[in-house]
């Protein structure tokens, strides 16, 4: 893997003043590429402390943001992949023979990232947008609504309504009216 595809595997999971939290891929938790990781930042004036979380795949960066910025931890990060040494045996690795199953969750993964397009959060983040505007919660008040009158008014349909349909026109003529409105509501917009 080259430094450019390594650096857009690096996601932010979290970032303020003074801290940076990141997601890595799996090439650079060996501890060769941990080791000049961790030893290039701290070169950095201002980075004070670099850890590591090999089994949650996550670095944490803490700086001084009076001596350096974001964009100069990024950048001296962007620099370090460039340079990183060979590829080694991973340290979380088993030591002794895989558990049964692990190469099917592992081919799992790989089947997620390559046909559901990368991370959750990336296809979630339009789901969510699209589902906080002003039709859709619209739509979900009258789904409430829908299902609520007809919770209220089961044993009326049932036991009354549906035996004696003529003499309870105007309920279901109602009836068939609201979900006019609420088809037309949908489609209109």
């Amino acid at each position: 893997m080259d430094a450019a595809s390594l650096s857009r595997a690096i996601s932010v999971r979290h970032k303020e003043a003074g801290h940076l939290r990141l997601e890595l891929p799996p090439r650079l938790l060996d501890p060769a590429a941990r080791e000049h990781l961790d030893a290039g930042l701290r070169e950095r004036l201002g980075v004070y402390r670099v850890s590591f979380e090999p089994g949650e795949r996550r670095m944490s960066i803490r700086y001084e943001p009076q001596q350096c910025s974001q964009q100069d931890v990024a950048r001296q990060l962007r620099g370090l992949l460039d340079t990183l040494p060979p590829e080694s045996a991973p340290s979380w690795a088993p030591a002794a023979a895989p558990l049964p199953g692990a190469k099917l969750i592992g081919d799992a993964g790989k089947w997620a990232d390559r046909f559901l397009g990368g991370t959750i959060k990336s296809r979630l983040d339009p789901v969510m947008k699209g589902a906080l505007t002003e039709k859709a919660t619209l739509n979900f008040l009258n789904d409430v609504l829908m299902f609520y009158l007809i919770k209220v008014h089961w044993d009326l349909i049932t036991k009354r309504w549906m035996k004696e349909p003529l003499k309870h026109a105007d309920a279901w003529l109602t009836t068939f009216y609201l979900i006019f409105l609420l088809i037309r509501f949908r489609k209109g917009k």
